[in-house]
């Protein structure tokens, strides 16, 4: 289990894997309440058939402020730190982050755009990003679970980190959709996935991968980079 997690986080990825009994029962979230439990598991993978929904999310935030601990864990001091300097721009006129949580890396991305838009799923998650990027005048936070909702307006910055493995191939396909039709011409595109084992419905490599293949259409592979635990790769959409 990658070290950035909780101690509940590692248990509930644990049961979501494929159990001793060869069978995946559900996920408890942090306050022992099972969670996205009428989603099947593949039973020869142990990965969750179905997009994980905002009970899942809501589950996982209901004890913890923050149970991913994304304000305090190396590993994500670390990838914020190469996310941003994997960025080919040094400034952004609007940036969207989807699955923005309570704003940590929000907070760091803001200096480098005009207007940024974070999103999330739980409500109490995004009061907690705007109160952390209250000094950040050009952010605005919205609730959308995508695909199924999406902001207005186009943008020359999507970030999605660890977000798309939370989706099957099925709802996939209709984020890079979205993206498709929110993107300006030469528009950068980051992907950022962790690559251990999770009860997810996609790996970090089949999520990176399938967006990049549905996204051929529009945009093109600029740079990726790997490490033990995560890959980042970054797309620029092609000119219009």
């Amino acid at each position: 289990m990658r070290d950035r997690m909780c101690l509940s986080r590692r248990l509930l990825i644990q049961a979501g894997g494929v159990t001793a009994a060869g069978t995946l029962l559900g996920i408890r979230g942090a306050a022992g309440v099972e969670t996205n439990a009428d989603k099947p598991a593949d039973a020869s993978t142990g990965r969750r058939s179905k997009s994980l929904d905002t009970e899942y999310f809501k589950g996982m935030y209901a004890t913890e402020a923050d149970p991913w601990q994304f304000a305090t864990s190396p590993y994500e001091r670390d990838k914020y730190a190469a996310t941003l300097a994997a960025l080919p721009r040094p400034h952004y006129a609007s940036a969207l982050e989807v699955g923005c949580s309570i704003g940590v890396f929000t907070h760091q991305l803001c200096p480098r755009c005009d207007a940024l838009i974070g999103l999330d799923v739980v409500p109490s998650v995004l009061d907690a990003a705007r109160k952390r990027c209250a000094d950040c005048l050009n952010a605005q936070f919205q609730l959308a679970a995508v695909p199924g909702n999406w902001p207005d307006g186009r943008f020359d910055l999507i970030l999605i980190s660890e977000v798309a493995y939370y989706l099957d191939r099925a709802d996939l396909a209709r984020l890079v959709a979205r993206v498709r039709g929110s993107v300006l011409p030469e528009a950068d595109i980051v992907l950022v996935h962790w690559l251990g084992v999770t009860h997810y419905p996609l790996s970090g490599d089949d999520a990176a991968e399938g967006f990049i293949e549905g996204a051929r259409d529009f945009a093109r592979v600029f740079k990726q980079s790997r490490t033990a635990e995560y890959r980042l790769d970054v797309l620029r959409a092609t000119k219009a």
